[in-house]
């Protein structure tokens, strides 16, 4: 049996901003997986999780691609991404063949919650991963990210793929995304192979390892509200306007120094780029009407704010996880206690180590 593991990850800063080609984010993979296991299938392809309840979905081949059995099963990122490789195994020339996929998740709790730390990406890539292994593609890690991103503009074409890319890659990074629009549009009418040896149509795609940061403490918590991306990232859209450049450009900023304070291990401009990219999303949601940092995230980051350190919502806000760093010496239990009085719940997670070259 092939196994692939594709862990979570939280954004650091350059949340809304990376949705524009170019944008730079930073981000963290997490210790927390999904698992794909992959062995051989007979007479149609099936794929169990947890998310399709005790019957798997099935499918078989048709001559324009995967046929789906709709009945019980929603079409998903798995389902996209087992016919993007399949298009791309036939453009290889490797003889088809069925297959068993199997997923876990550590991603949520126990109870089925999510906590928002990326699952959606994740099991794109476990199973790009575990197909490739599987049909002896041959990608490359960078080629895997660029698979798994094409695969999610099918289901949701404004993402920005900075948590494929940690999933992808692991560790601390910065990342800035191509134009998806630009790629979507290919994908009407071009192979996979010409899409990914396309060097033009990746333009504004940039990924990079950076260093852990110096003296400082990695904290997460999770507010128990969920919160849907897409919804929050469309709003931001339909209200861009002629502050959204201004906040680009500040965006950028913070991320330079973040990125910055972390190359040097200066603690203080990290610290210092983290509470401005927090002021930054408090400002993109008054101008648009929409509340991104909810009041329990508010809460989650003013504790951390009075122990010394700074924090901020992770991703789009509105819910789900806060991400903080401390100082070394900070009395993170004291930080705990304040937030669960606030029912405010501490993730156990560690940044998961980078996973080779991002080259």
């Amino acid at each position: 049996m092939i196994e692939f593991r594709a862990h979570g990850k939280l954004f650091v800063a350059g949340e809304y901003a990376v949705v524009e080609p170019g944008q730079p984010s930073v981000l963290i993979a997490l210790d927390r997986a999904i698992t794909a296991r992959v062995s051989e299938g007979h007479g149609a392809g099936s794929v169990h999780s947890e998310e399709y309840g005790n019957l798997p979905l099935t499918w078989t081949r048709a001559e324009d691609g995967i046929a789906l059995d709709r009945e019980h099963h929603p079409y998903d990122y798995v389902m996209a991404t087992i016919d993007l490789v399949e298009k791309l195994r036939e453009e290889l020339g490797i003889a088809p063949r069925f297959h068993d996929l199997r997923i876990e998740s550590q991603l949520d709790d126990a109870s089925g919650r999510k906590f928002g730390l990326g699952s959606s990406a994740a099991v794109t890539v476990a199973t790009v991963g575990a197909l490739d292994r599987f049909y002896g593609l041959g990608l490359s890690q960078r080629r895997r990210f660029m698979v798994a991103l094409l695969a999610t503009i099918r289901v949701a074409p404004r993402a920005s793929g900075g948590d494929l890319a940690a999933s992808t890659f692991g560790g601390w990074l910065r990342y800035s995304a191509p134009d998806r629009e630009v790629l979507a549009g290919m994908l009407d009418d071009h192979a996979v192979t010409a899409i990914l040896d396309d060097d033009a149509a990746w333009a504004g795609f940039d990924v990079e390892h950076l260093p852990a940061p110096a003296d400082l403490r990695l904290l997460v918590g999770w507010t128990g509200s969920p919160a849907s991306t897409t919804k929050l990232v469309g709003v931001v859209r339909r209200h861009r306007d002629g502050d959204y450049a201004a906040f680009l450009d500040a965006s950028r900023a913070c991320v330079d120094d973040l990125t910055t304070g972390l190359r040097t291990g200066d603690a203080d401009r990290t610290l210092s780029a983290l509470r401005r990219a927090r002021g930054l999303l408090q400002g993109l949601g008054t101008s648009v009407g929409s509340q991104i940092e909810t009041e329990r995230l508010a809460t989650l980051c003013d504790v951390v704010e009075a122990a010394g350190g700074a924090a901020k919502p992770s991703g789009a806000g509105g819910g789900d996880c806060g991400i903080a760093l401390v100082p070394a010496d900070c009395d993170t239990a004291a930080v705990f206690r304040a937030w669960e009085a606030h029912d405010i719940r501490h993730l156990s997670v560690a940044v998961q180590p980078e996973e080779g070259t991002t080259r």
